[in-house]
């Protein structure tokens, strides 16, 4: 509801107008009615009512003079002005005054509804716009934060014309910043040994933290500190005419905020600084240098502070690991040999750490390593590859890592798993084969010529393997297993058969019925005749 008040000299029209009038259906409040404009004054003055309708002719203060203290003091008043002079001068008088209508006594009580209703339509209207823009410059204010974030953001990433600088840095209201500029940029290793509920939740509170320990250091300094969109924090130092100071103050900032944030937090940051820039313009120069060093916590390790003069000069293009590297270590692995391929890896990532090379080849080179344990595991034809171990085993996984220590252990792991799965699958398929050779035994052990040879071709392996494989499965040798299987067999033909003895003989793989009853007694204590007169005789036949 708008609040509006009447003021007319005339007691009759006053009354009219609040019994005819309906003011609440058309969106009014009618709190006041008055005989002349210095009681209306008073009264705008304490309840300032939104809309005011009044006579031009009052005494003591007509409505013009009553529609110029209005505009002056309270212009989003609005005021319809009623007059019985159809005078030129009063209307260009209510045109200068801003006033929302003139109109001519007598009107109608319909004339008066229509007149509100439009009013009203209009007031909506300012209302609506007055709250959008509101909340526009409400907006406005809550997202400065983030647009001067994405303005140092882009001064370093891309850069920005000296003009553009110096317009932007007074709308942020940021200091001038004299040269020369260094960019210092600080990224979290991990949240060491935590265990999120909500991760992403308790990951955010984290880096929160992080970044108000960076903000509250680096606000004691000359420094422009912000967050980019990869939750970094990246600090623009500046204020120092001595490029050795410069550097030596960013060094004392970049180990004070690295040390209060394991103190405090718990967990690791790794500081990369950049090269000294002369003008804002080449702030891009120093951020991409800063941002470079950072790289080098692959080789060098986490929660340090590195700086991109510490590490020129240093580095090198040429790989430094023999090309036979991997190949020896996948030899390690297909033989088993798992502390001689930890050895190979130990000296392979110590040799890349002297080198200095940059991460993106020291990746380069642990995934060709496992590709080569990726290859030997086709080459063996392991029979089943457990889906997690599929899964540790990708390629991409490297990328995850922040150290070329966490490659290392995870290839470890890896060459483990390798080796692991390698000697399962050796086992399945040994245990294959020996169940072959017990399923030969047992079908072809009536054959007299059977030999180890025979055996060995049949299930592919070689003869001394075999020997040793064969007796670690069954306790014997296969002499031992292939006798005890004809004795075995024998033993049934005595017990169930009325074969002859030398018949038997002949069908458990001796033709000389001698030589069996000889392998017979030294089995059993007995010769095959006493053995059967023995079961004949238990059996009570």
């Amino acid at each position: 509801m708008y609040k509006v008040i009447i003021v007319d000299d005339e007691a009759v029209v006053r009354i009219g107008l609040k019994n005819t009038i309906q003011w609440h259906e058309h969106g009014f409040e009618l709190i006041g009615d008055y005989a002349n404009g210095r009681e209306a004054w008073d009264a705008i003055e304490l309840d300032r009512p939104e809309l005011v309708i009044s006579d031009i002719s009052m005494p003591f203060m007509d409505g013009l003079e009553l529609a110029g203290l209005i505009s002056a003091q309270y212009p989003y008043i609005k005021m319809i002005i009623l007059t019985g002079f159809d005078e030129f001068e009063y209307a260009q008088q209510a045109i200068r005054l801003k006033i929302s209508d003139f109109i001519l006594k007598p009107i109608t009580a319909q004339e008066i509804r229509q007149l509100l209703d439009r009013i009203k339509g209009e007031m909506d209207e300012e209302k609506q716009r007055r709250e959008d823009l509101s909340r526009l410059n409400s907006q406005l204010e809550q997202s400065l934060p983030l647009l001067k974030e994405r303005f140092l953001e882009r001064l370093v990433a891309v850069g920005l014309g000296e003009a553009a600088i110096a317009e932007r840095l007074t709308y942020f209201s940021l200091p001038p910043m004299p040269p020369p500029y260094l960019v210092m940029v600080v990224d979290i290793d991990d949240f060491g040994s935590r265990v999120f509920s909500s991760y992403e939740h308790d990951a955010e509170f984290l880096r929160f933290a992080a970044y108000d320990i960076f903000q509250e250091t680096a606000a004691r300094e000359q420094v422009l500190a912000f967050r980019t969109r990869e939750e970094r924090m990246v600090a623009i130092v500046y204020g120092e005419n001595d490029e050795s100071l410069l550097y030596e103050r960013v060094f004392s900032l970049a180990e004070e905020i690295r040390y209060h944030i394991e103190k405090y937090l718990k967990f690791t940051v790794t500081v990369g600084i950049g090269r000294v820039c002369t003008n804002a313009e080449q702030l891009p120069a120093s951020y991409k240098s800063a941002l470079s060093v950072l790289d080098y916590r692959f080789l060098l390790g986490k929660n340090r502070v590195l700086s991109i003069t510490d590490i020129e000069g240093k580095s090198s293009n040429v790989l430094p690991l023999s090309n036979d590297w991997d190949r020896k270590l996948a030899a390690a692995v297909k033989t088993g040999a798992i502390q001689e391929a930890y050895l190979l890896i130990e000296s392979g990532v110590a040799e890349l750490k002297r080198s200095m090379v940059p991460a993106e080849a020291c990746l380069l080179q642990m995934q060709k390593v496992v590709l080569s344990l990726m290859n030997s595991i086709q080459e063996l034809a392991i029979h089943e590859i457990d889906p997690a171990f599929g899964e540790q085993i990708k390629l991409m996984d490297i990328l995850k890592f922040k150290t070329l220590d966490e490659v290392e252990l995870w290839l470890k792991e890896v060459v483990r798993s390798v080796i692991s799965t390698v000697t399962d699958n050796r086992n399945y398929l040994t245990n294959k084969q020996i169940h072959q050779a017990v399923k030969y035994i047992d079908t072809n052990y009536a054959n007299e010529k059977m030999s180890l040879q025979d055996l060995c071709r049949h299930v592919l392996m070689s003869t001394s393997y075999f020997s040793l494989v064969f007796k670690q499965h069954t306790g014997e040798t296969f002499i031992e297993y292939l006798t005890g299987t004809r004795v075995g067999k024998a033993k049934e033909l005595l017990h169930n058969s009325t074969l002859k003895l030398y018949e038997i003989a002949e069908q458990v793989g001796y033709k000389d019925p001698n030589y069996f009853s000889i392998i017979f007694k030294k089995h059993t204590g007995m010769t095959p005749k006493d053995y059967r007169d023995k079961q004949i005789k238990g059996s009570g036949v």
